[in-house]
């Protein structure tokens, strides 16, 4: 068992809290690990290095010199009232005058230049091999298109210096956040006891080798047939790890997918070479990151909106739209997507003309509006950054019914503000002759974010649609894990899937079902010859299985698996989400202590993490430390940085908690806070209503209980609880008729059964 395995972090709290001194600053690694040094594919690849070499990659991280610093660091004073900065020069150094950690303004030396346009950043080096970006850009783009100008990335907003937001905080470190996707080949090297970096990469930018993987042995092969062609010859012949001309359309997209994709790494350090599910796994279509209908909605980065498009279905790749080295597009305006999409599929629209996608007659714009772009329609921008649009990539048709039913935005609504998601619908139907509307998707993730009575049957029938985008089912499976044990049979299906992205996330949810069914379904995902995003996860659904009766060499390979998926998580471990993976796991484990000082390390990260302070207090709750419970989430409540409605989530479980450790009185003025932050919370209303009604209070009982069937007219439990207060009331009609309404919603219920029984009998 390894080292990591029992290691217990206890000095967590003081150095967390204070500087971390170790760590080296960042720079090239010291093992060549198969790459070349950056410049040795110009001896041969002249034309292709000059394309590269005003690209988006080749200025992802430059040295702050004069050759790249853009912005104007003359003097200059950047103030909008909330942030304020000097950005001046010192003999040959960029200088910026702002405030820092400890509260006031001081000189910062810029270090590093951080990509190239619509805006570039800028990084300072800090102790602990740390470097962080300042959070005042300059706007590259011209004059005419409003740059040439320093702007806030926050504006308005100013953060506290211990704020995660802050430009000197976790948020804003580089090596944590940015760094391995505008590096070559980066390892973080994290020091979790240190809370310290030593970071170092194989080319300081994204170099050939960041998209060809390590060139040594190509440059070997060149060098042994120095008057090679290359016609005929393959990447297994000229040593090139990654060689796009000889890949298929899945495996070029998912080569690009771990820089352009919303992820979570699986371990330091990633080579291009490597199968993209070997090391990260991508978000799948969450709030706050995707609408319900799966457009983007957070900053995503392409890859989980392409891969539900019919172009990747259709085996359609990056660079059949976008040049390999410049990274721009083959052509602008139409005629980009007119390549392929020149003429109407006959049996659809029989009475349009071939040629007509380009036409008035398709897109009802004139010719020369905006209106008339394909982009416009199928690709609607969302603006990151300020000032950097970019395009949802998963190429959809205008859906303003889903407008109606979900709350997604539409492309025609987009533009057209003035008008309502039923004229677009009406407009649409005009124009294509009343189309068919598919099913989507979207509706059974829309059915439980808004906690539909029919959530869980959607969820589990797409699962189970081989029709639907692997990212959608797996989201999915993703959700089912808020159903427990009755989750099982759909997610036993997400397992057979045959999929691994399915597969990685119906393994991870499959921890709520009973231990026994959990060993059979998932030790065969831990094969070796499984991805690791499927195996990880499935390791994480095991946690805490006892191994003892597993014959010896099953005991033995999962152990050493979980070893080094512990050591893994440690690394990892930079930021509050990924300290949070590794607390749930040693939870998951059973070793409470190490989970419960894990969970605090996340919150001194960011004290307004409210996944990491709701997990801490319900473990400590357990735990029977319920003073840390109560502590934790009066915290939260009053930290204003958290969102309201998560602070009502806080205050809801303060209520909870108050209510266990016996003080019901102090516990009412909590639901009514939580129900004022998180108006229309049906548990909330619940709770609320059966604490009134134990405090003999039940009126007001009923009242609480009533207001919360306003907004949900079928939860069960509120049906239940009126059932109750109005029997308690001696209002037997009544509650006959709340109990033949519960049963409307819950037929198979056995309870509702005996107790219309019982009440009928009664009034007979």
């Amino acid at each position: 068992m390894l080292l990591y395995r029992v290691f217990v972090f206890a000095l967590g709290s003081v150095l967390m809290s204070t500087l971390a001194l170790a760590g080296t600053a960042p720079g090239f690694s010291a093992t060549e690990q198969g790459y070349v040094p950056a410049g040795t594919c110009n001896g041969c690849h002249q034309k292709e290095v000059a394309a590269w070499s005003d690209s988006d990659h080749a200025w992802a991280m430059r040295p702050a010199t004069e050759e790249w610093v853009l912005g104007a660091f003359d003097g200059t004073t950047f103030n909008d009232g909330a942030v304020e900065a000097r950005f001046f020069r010192r003999g040959d150094g960029y200088w910026a005058e702002t405030e820092g950690e400890a509260g006031r303004p001081e000189a910062f030396r810029v270090a590093y230049t951080f990509g190239y346009y619509p805006l570039q950043q800028y990084l300072v080096e800090f102790p602990g091999g740390r470097l962080q970006a300042l959070t005042i850009a300059w706007d590259t783009r011209s004059r005419d298109e409003g740059g040439q100008r320093w702007f806030s990335l926050y504006p308005g907003e100013r953060f506290a210096p211990d704020d995660a937001l802050h430009w000197t905080g976790r948020y804003q470190n580089w090596n944590a956040m940015c760094a391995d996707c505008h590096s070559t080949s980066l390892s973080m090297n994290y020091e979790a006891q240190t809370d310290s970096f030593a970071t170092t990469w194989q080319e300081q930018n994204v170099g050939c080798q960041g998209c060809h993987g390590p060139g040594r042995d190509h440059v070997n092969w060149a060098n042994r047939h120095a008057e090679h062609t290359g016609v005929g010859q393959t990447a297994g012949t000229t040593g090139l790890k990654v060689d796009f001309g000889n890949m298929a359309s899945e495996q070029v997209v998912e080569t690009c997918a771990y820089c352009h994709s919303r992820r979570q790494a699986l371990k330091d350090g990633h080579h291009a070479q490597e199968p993209y599910l070997d090391k990260a796994i991508p978000a799948t279509l969450r709030p706050e990151l995707y609408h319900s209908d799966g457009q983007i909605q957070g900053e995503v980065y392409v890859y989980g909106s392409f891969v539900q498009s019919k172009m990747a279905a259709a085996g359609v790749d990056c660079l059949d739209c976008h040049d390999p080295h410049t990274a721009e597009l083959l052509m602008e305006g139409n005629g980009l997507c007119l390549q392929c999409h020149n003429a109407f599929p006959p049996e659809r629209f029989p009475t349009l003309k071939a040629g007509d996608y380009a036409s008035e007659n398709h897109h009802h714009h004139p010719s020369d509006s905006a209106g008339a772009q394909c982009v416009n329609c199928h690709m609607p921008d969302q603006t990151y950054m300020v000032v950097d649009p970019r395009r949802d990539h998963s190429f959809r048709i205008p859906r303003p019914d889903l407008t109606l039913s979900t709350g997604s935005p539409n492309a025609c609504n987009g533009c057209h503000q003035d008008k309502g998601p039923e004229w677009a619908m009406a407009t649409l139907d005009r124009w294509f002759e009343s189309p068919q509307r598919r099913p989507h998707f979207g509706l059974a993730l829309s059915a439980f974010r808004q906690a539909e009575a029919d959530a869980f049957i959607r969820l589990a029938g797409l699962i189970r649609d081989p029709d639907a985008p692997a990212i959608a089912r797996a989201t999915a499976a993703e959700h089912m894990a808020s159903f427990g044990a009755r989750a099982g049979s759909a997610l036993r299906s997400g397992l057979l899937s045959g999929d691994p992205l399915v597969q990685a996330y119906a393994a991870n949810s499959a921890a709520q079902v009973p231990a026994g069914d959990r060993v059979d379904w998932l030790l065969g995902q831990l094969a070796p010859d499984r991805p690791m995003a499927v195996r990880d996860q499935a390791l994480r659904a095991l946690a805490g299985v006892d191994l003892a009766d597993f014959p010896e060499g099953d005991r033995t390979r999962i152990e050493a698996m979980k070893a080094d998926y512990e050591q893994r998580l440690i690394g990892l471990a930079t930021l509050p989400g990924t300290r949070l993976n590794l607390a749930t796991y040693l939870q998951r484990e059973g070793r409470y202590s190490e989970a419960l000082e894990q969970y605090q390390q996340a919150l001194r990260m960011d004290p307004a993490f409210t996944p990491a302070r709701v997990n801490l207090a319900t473990l400590a709750s357990d735990q029977g430390q319920h003073s840390l419970a109560i502590q934790v989430l009066e915290d939260g409540v009053r930290r204003q940085r958290i969102a309201e409605a998560d602070r009502g989530h806080l205050a809801y479980l303060l209520a909870l908690a108050l209510v266990e450790h016996g003080d019901m009185t102090e516990a009412l003025s909590w639901f009514t806070q939580a129900g004022k932050l998180n108006p229309g919370n049906a548990r909330i209303a619940y709770n609320h209503g059966l604490v009134l009604a134990r405090l003999g209070r039940l009126e007001a009982a009923e009242t609480m209980l009533a207001g919360g069937l306003e907004t949900h007219p079928e939860d069960p439990d509120l049906l239940n609880a009126m059932v109750f207060v109005t029997l308690q009331q001696g209002r037997r009609v009544e509650a006959l008729g709340y109990a033949r309404r519960w049963q409307g919603v819950a037929p198979q219920d056995p309870r509702v059964e005996r107790l219309i029984r019982d009440l009928e009998a009664s009034l007979n």
